[in-house]
């Protein structure tokens, strides 16, 4: 009965983190400026920039917004992500936070949860893209939708990816501007470096699996419209993987 009630306890504690956090985001400018920046940036350059422009292109196809979206939201999420846990070390309320019945995983999660839910927010107006050019398809509906869907799961899974890596990186200091470029720094490593390192000639017969690794590679994969539970595992595991490198972090500061 009284491991239940710590159970309930903690998971109210993460519920008022997660809560918190939403509050925090919607009460400022933050989600609001969030989400203008992203949706005036994605649509200048899906119904504006003339190299970008789907009109231009002539075909039913959101492969312009797939393939720009993700550079967006590596700057995007970072900026997100980089007050987490780098405001509460400056402001010294960290240390209350850790006094409270919540487990490491339980802060971890409830922040990550926050910032993901912001992440999806901000994804959902762009539906409309869809909207949009499954009507002016010819005929209507010349769309590919599994792919289109596809590439949405795949945007979902790398911001979970992105939101995982920043919180990590405001783990480590209480410097928003220095969270915010290692948060940027790592996530486009993950997501094109890697790539980019395997297109080398040297590698061989290594290329394919460095190349398999990297983030993009497996959000390509996703955007071809067959969800491969091999790419869905992939994504999670690397979210849960800077999870853990944040949970220990936090867990240091306990001793």
């Amino acid at each position: 009965m009284q491991v239940h009630r710590l159970q309930s306890t903690v998971h109210c504690f993460m519920f008022a983190i997660f809560n918190k956090e939403i509050n925090s985001f919607f009460s400022s400018l933050t989600a609001y400026i969030v989400m203008a920046v992203f949706l005036t940036a994605v649509g200048l350059l899906i119904w504006v920039f003339p190299d970008t422009n789907v009109l231009n292109y002539g075909y039913a196809d959101l492969g312009a917004f797939f393939n720009l979206t993700p550079f967006v939201l590596l700057f995007l999420i970072p900026a997100i992500t980089m007050r987490s846990l780098a405001e509460e070390v400056r402001n010294g309320t960290i240390e209350l936070l850790l006094t409270k019945p919540l487990s490491d995983w339980g802060l971890v999660v409830g922040k990550f949860l926050a910032d993901w839910a912001l992440v999806v927010l901000t994804l959902a107006p762009t539906l409309l893209y869809y909207y949009t050019v499954y009507q002016l398809g010819n005929p209507v509906g010349n769309i590919d939708t599994g792919a289109v869907f596809g590439s949405y799961i795949g945007l979902l899974l790398l911001g979970a990816v992105f939101v995982a890596v920043g919180l990590w990186a405001s783990s480590l200091s209480d410097n928003q501007i220095v969270a915010f470029v290692l948060a940027v720094f790592v996530c486009f490593l993950l997501f094109a470096g890697i790539g980019a390192v395997a297109r080398l000639d040297f590698w061989g017969e290594f290329a394919y699996p460095l190349s398999w690794i990297s983030l993009d590679q497996q959000y390509a994969d996703l955007g071809r419209g067959l969800i491969d539970s091999r790419n869905v595992v992939y994504l999670l595991s690397v979210t849960g993987l800077f999870l853990w490198f944040t949970q220990n972090r936090i867990a240091g500061r306990r001793q």
